[in-house]
């Protein structure tokens, strides 16, 4: 790699013009100070007669049924009013604002979580406990077929949950839940939702309905959606809106149950549709072609070690690619109480999706991505057995992916995989603790004469979480947990035009492993609650995308091995003031580079802190928020640096009762102050900045 690139940068700004670098920035200490000052002042606290205990709430990612403030790794839940008036139209977007959770965004039409700095295949999103069978892993621009707008909840696992969900898992799980699948038949024979909402700079119009209906012991629910955005606002950029930025999309399903005191069991089917832009195209770049570990673009050859970082950013209008995408889903879900002896529940998720997704430009099918396959998954939890209570359980999956056309860049695979996992929990006193261990098995078997590849993981955790004092814990969790590679990683080979790179696999990748440490602080209850998290993870023979050479914004990457480490630090403490006024101070820090001082690892989001402060006054409540997104300087080779920006956000919703109809309005806005923001977690994130001011109204009743 030629040093003179390596060493070079450029931050983002309007115009993509270069702006002077400056020292210093946020460190890692600087930010745990940041989250633990607060933390520890709230320690010392003396708690008012009238503290709060909330309602536990229960992770149902979590096999063991286990609480919030009982999880040994940090977990989040999103539900109920925070969830409605925080969703948008994808999921990276509507988790974005959770510590430790941001998003690659790829404009308005895909994004996917990012844990950690981790992001897909080491990010895992699951339907209700159930893998979600699409692309999304293999690229940022190939949407995540979950629909929030249609989500019950959504619950975030932060760190390494291999053990439960595979070696995939190693940067967290996302596991959206929803209604689709009946689990009780309503009390009075029906129950339904529905929700409208409108914004000004998405210009989004969009929809949904959902009702179920059940007697005796069997029970029906129907619900869909239908969204659409245009392109969208953008502060000082050409034209004033994102070219390619806009949305379609569309889901129904049907689902039904059969269900009995001790428990349920129920199929549903969905189908989805959706078609979306994909801004930042050049049509420049589609005759890009390696020469060795250089590029090739258009006549420009790269052999003298010089980038072009000067180029306009302003592409020519016209003739935006973008996906077609259809998705069928068939859901399985059962669970039952005390199913036979030394047993007290069995639970069993199954997906069978047939994903289609097509890259079209000019009118034309350029790369059709398909996935036909399969998730299946069972636990059995044990009755307590010398005090131990725990989950054994097994996993297998399918799943026959392939790209054709033109710009294909990876040949059609079959992956298979199984997995063997035990968590055993036990309750000593005042402290509770965790031994687990899981064993995988893949086989990916490619076309076109290239090498199977075959090979197994193992994972071990332990963890311990002390309630040391009333309203107080500290939990502690080491784990040692293995990934495998994926088809994309051992067998690439071609242009990927939507995210503008080359990419070269390589068959010779073998397992990655991470030794993890975590250790959370938390007080759970009273005014004062605060949950703060630090973490550092070493991995060896980490695989990434390690960029050869780049052209403009077009980027010729390799999939490598190298040794790498994470370390960072996220919390959230809140207090309550007064019955009707609270506020929080929150703020996240990740850090991942190659060990041995050579270097960062790309698209690393930036360290955040900001302040939220929320009014619940009789039927209306109302909250201000607002972030420090910092610049991210701690950049890869040929990376640009991304600055820093203010983002200030608003809701206010009002709650009402009619007869037996229920209904809330809200009103939300999104960069109040219009501030031109760059992602720097996204793959285009220097020609596709963040959307400028937007309002949205909506309303939702239900019965």
């Amino acid at each position: 790699m030629n040093g003179k690139k390596q060493g070079r940068e450029r931050e983002i700004g309007a115009g993509g013009g270069r702006r002077p670098r400056r020292k210093g920035g946020l460190k890692p200490l600087a930010c745990a100070l940041i989250l633990a000052a607060p933390a520890v002042q709230a320690q010392t606290e003396t708690e008012s007669a009238s503290a709060r205990t909330l309602a536990p709430i229960t992770v149902s990612a979590n096999p063991l049924g286990l609480d919030l403030n009982s999880t040994t790794l940090p977990a989040s839940v999103l539900e109920g009013d925070a969830l409605i008036e925080q969703r948008t139209g994808t999921l990276g977007e509507t988790l974005k604002n959770l510590p430790g959770v941001n998003s690659d965004t790829f404009g308005a039409g895909a994004s996917r979580p990012v844990i950690r700095g981790q992001t897909a295949p080491r990010v895992k999103v699951l339907s209700d406990g159930s893998e979600v069978m699409d692309a999304s892993g293999i690229s940022p621009d190939h949407a995540v077929t979950v629909e929030p707008l249609l989500a019950e909840r959504i619950e975030v696992l932060r760190g390494p949950a291999t053990l439960l969900y595979g070696g995939g898992a190693i940067g967290g799980v996302v596991n959206v839940v929803d209604k689709k699948v009946p689990t009780a038949v309503p009390e009075k024979g029906i129950e339904a939702e529905a929700e409208l909402r409108g914004a000004t700079g998405t210009k989004e119009r969009s929809g949904a309905v959902g009702i179920t209906a059940g007697q005796g012991q069997f029970a029906v629910r129907v619900e869909g959606m239908k969204r659409r955005t245009s392109d969208y606002d953008v502060p000082d950029w050409p034209g004033g809106k994102l070219e390619g930025s806009y949305s379609e999309s569309s889901q129904g399903s049907v689902g039904m149950s059969w269900i009995t005191p001790r428990g349920y069991v129920g199929l549903a089917f969905t189908h989805l549709e959706s078609e979306y832009g994909l801004p930042g195209h050049n049509h420049e770049y589609e005759g890009c072609h390696p020469h060795g570990t250089h590029l090739h673009c258009g006549g420009h050859d790269h052999d003298d070690g010089d980038v072009d970082e000067d180029h306009d950013h302003d592409h020519e209008h016209g003739g935006v690619p973008y996906v077609k995408l259809r998705s069928n889903r068939l859901d399985l879900r059962a669970e039952y109480q005390d199913p036979f002896a030394g047993f007290e529940k069995i639970r069993l998720r199954g997906g069978l999706t047939d994903y289609q997704h097509d890259e079209i430009e000019g009118g034309e099918v350029g790369t059709r991505f398909k996935n036909k396959g399969y998730d299946l998954r069972l636990e059995l939890q044990h009755k307590p057995i010398a005090g131990w209570r725990g989950v054994i359980g097994l996993q297998n999956a399918y799943s026959d992916f392939s790209a054709d056309g033109e710009e294909a860049f990876l040949p059609r695979s079959k992956t298979r995989s199984n997995g063997l996992f035990v968590l055993e929990e036990y309750q000593l006193n005042d402290w509770r603790f965790e031994l687990g261990a899981r064993q995988d098995w893949q086989r990916i078997s490619p076309s076109g004469g290239a090498p199977r590849s075959s090979l197994s993981g193992t994972s071990f955790s332990a963890a311990a979480i002390w309630d040391f004092a009333p309203q107080y814990s500290v939990a502690l969790s080491l784990s040692r947990s293995q990934r495998l590679p994926t088809a994309q990683e051992l067998y690439a080979d071609g242009v990927h035009i939507a995210t503008n790179t080359y990419e070269l696999g390589n068959p010779d990748l073998g397992r990655e492993t991470s030794h993890n440490i975590d250790l959370t602080l938390r007080k759970h209850s009273g005014d004062t609650t605060f949950s703060a998290s630090v973490f550092h993870n070493r991995v060896k023979n980490y695989i990434y995308a390690n960029t050869l050479d780049r052209y403009e914004d077009f980027r010729l990457i390799e999939y490598a091995q190298r040794d790498a480490e994470f370390t960072g630090v996220e919390g959230e403490l809140r207090h309550q003031f007064t019955p009707v006024f609270s506020a929080a101070v929150f703020g996240d820090y990740v850090r991942g580079k190659l060990t041995g001082g050579d270097g960062n690892l790309p698209r690393i989001p930036a360290a955040r802190a900001g302040l939220r402060g929320n009014v619940k006054w009789g039927q209306w409540s109302g909250g201000v928020e607002y972030a420090r997104v910092f610049s991210q300087k701690d950049i890869a080779a040929y990376e640009d640096s991304t600055p820093g920006y203010n983002m200030v956000n608003a809701v206010v919703a009002y709650r009402g009762q009619y007869g037996a109809t229920g209904y809330e309005v809200y009103l939300r806005g999104t960069n109040l102050l219009n501030k031109l923001a760059y992602n720097h977690a996204s793959f285009i994130s220097s020609v596709a900045p963040l959307p400028g001011r937007s309002v949205l109204l909506g309303v939702r009743m239900t019965y």
